[in-house]
């Protein structure tokens, strides 16, 4: 049977819903700390890695030249990958390349202080008081002063559909020749969620989730692994078992519940194989017994019957040819018990398959009503003769007896490693439900077992157990739009050898 669905692939897809509920469990916790949407990236943690960008510009902007700005946001342009731009929040652009910036971000801008110094304060516009002059020996890194940081958040982020970019905007002071410092703002500009990531530097923390999947899925691969061979070992010895290998073994090392099935089914197999050879054994005992006697027997009916008087003939014949029927039943009986114990490691030799086809249909067909494609002179399987002889008789007497005015054909051909022999009819064939029993020890379709040429019932059980004691196979099937097959498979001696 073909498994449609392994248990690799449900353990597999197990552990992926374990990830996916893990993932979701990770997109809760997300959601409920710092919300949905882009507005999330500007809160908490994320919020103040973003700060931090804001920061270190405001100081290199505090540190060098009025001139240096355009170098100042290139470098970050280099850094996080994305688009870095210099505005006051009047909307006039400082540095970076330039840009028209969406309405959205323009009213964002907007919503911002125009000036330094304290909100409800006016700063000193006196052209004639001096800028202090800069301590140079002020440190030239870490955050602006507290002063000079804007009030509340001072970040913002928004989304544009046409063209498709994240705008972020980080509120920075930006210093002026004279006066107090301009509040200005840095504007980012993502095209990608990959830029979001590079820029909030997720970087480590998507590695980290991928190495945590990767370990998890190899940490779990030995144990899936493990199981699903255990389980393929069983169900192949099963199937053997199932087929009249008793010889069949399963080898499993282990010390669990499939350790102990194991042996369960190791049990099982010797005792089907002491069971199933007793019985063939007490068959074959059975009928060797009965065939002196019956011998005996038909020769005194054959004897009565010539010296009985004429009016009794008929009854005599009636006796005569039940006892014949019933040596035939028992060398059926000797055949069929001959072919299963056979040892299934006998030593196969190469059987050439035309002389063979020559003399059992020589044998079995003396009106030659059979059509024969013979084979090839250098076609040989590899095949005990006698068993395989017995087999291919078998079958041509069941194409006989059930098809006697239909077209009968013999072929075989190679195929691949293995040779293929088919014998076919028009006869009515066998129902449908009835094919998977074919080969049964006394099994009959129903149809059969009515007429008049039933037979014993042992027929096919022979072809079976003969081939599959030369290592082969044998299917039986129902042809379109009527008839009946045989199929047999076995070793080629080419690929055999």
């Amino acid at each position: 049977m073909n498994v449609s669905f392994p248990l690799s692939l449900k353990v597999s897809l197990w552990l992926l819903a374990n990830m996916l509920l893990l993932a979701l469990a990770a997109g809760v916790f997300y959601v409920s700390q710092f919300g949905i949407g882009w507005k999330s990236v500007t809160r908490g943690a994320l919020g103040e890695h973003l700060q931090r960008i804001a920061d270190s510009i405001a100081t290199d902007l505090q540190a060098e030249p009025e001139g240096a700005r355009p170098a100042i946001i290139a470098s970050r342009v280099r850094k996080y990958g994305a688009d870095f731009f210099l505005f006051t929040n009047e909307g006039a652009q400082l540095a970076g390349d330039p840009v028209d910036l969406p309405a959205a971000v323009l009213a964002e801008l907007s919503r911002g202080p125009r000036r330094g110094g304290p909100p409800d304060a006016e700063p000193d516009r006196s052209p004639d008081r001096p800028r202090p002059p800069r301590d140079e020996r002020e440190p030239r890194d870490g955050p602006p002063p507290q002063g000079l940081r804007p009030p509340g958040e001072g970040r913002f982020v928004t989304e544009t559909a046409n063209p498709a970019f994240v705008w972020i905007g980080l509120r920075l002071p930006i210093p002026a020749r004279f006066g107090q410092p301009i509040r200005g703002t840095v504007v980012i500009r993502a095209a990608s969620l990959w830029t979001v990531g590079r820029l909030l530097q997720a970087g480590p923390w998507f590695a980290l989730a991928t190495g945590a999947v990767v370990l998890s899925i190899l940490f779990w691969l030995p144990l899936v692994g493990g199981i699903t061979r255990a389980l393929k070992s069983l169900s192949g010895a099963t199937e053997r078992i199932a087929e009249g290998r008793f010889a069949t073994r399963v080898e499993l090392r282990r010390r669990d519940e499939l350790g102990r099935l194991g042996q369960s089914v190791n049990c099982m197999a010797d005792r089907l194989d002491t069971l199933v050879n007793g019985q063939k054994r007490f068959l074959g005992d059975v009928a060797h017994e009965l065939g002196s006697p019956l011998g005996r027997l038909q020769v005194a009916t054959e004897i009565l019957e010539m010296r009985a008087d004429p009016a009794l003939r008929s009854q005599i014949a009636d006796v005569r040819e039940e006892v014949q029927h019933m040596a035939a039943l028992v060398n059926e009986l000797l055949a069929f018990t001959k072919a299963g114990l056979r040892p299934r490691d006998a030593a196969l030799t190469p059987v050439p398959l035309a002389p063979l086809v020559r003399q059992v249909l020589a044998r079995e067909d003396a009106a030659q009503r059979i059509s024969v494609a013979l084979p090839p002179a250098t076609l040989a399987a590899l095949a005990d003769p006698e068993l395989l002889g017995r087999a291919l008789g078998n079958l041509v007497r069941n194409a006989l007896r059930y098809a006697p005015a239909g077209a009968i054909t013999f072929a075989a051909r190679a195929d691949g490693e293995h040779v293929l022999i088919t014998v076919s009819d028009e006869g009515p064939g066998v129902p449908t439900a009835a094919l998977a029993r074919l080969g049964e020890p006394f099994y009959r379709p129903d149809a059969a077992r009515t007429s008049e040429a039933g037979g014993t019932g042992l027929g096919l059980a022979i072809v079976r157990a003969g081939i599959g004691a030369c290592g082969g196979a044998v299917v039986f099937r129902n042809r379109a739009p009527r008839g009946f097959e045989a199929e047999i498979s076995l070793p080629s001696a080419l690929h055999g050898a």
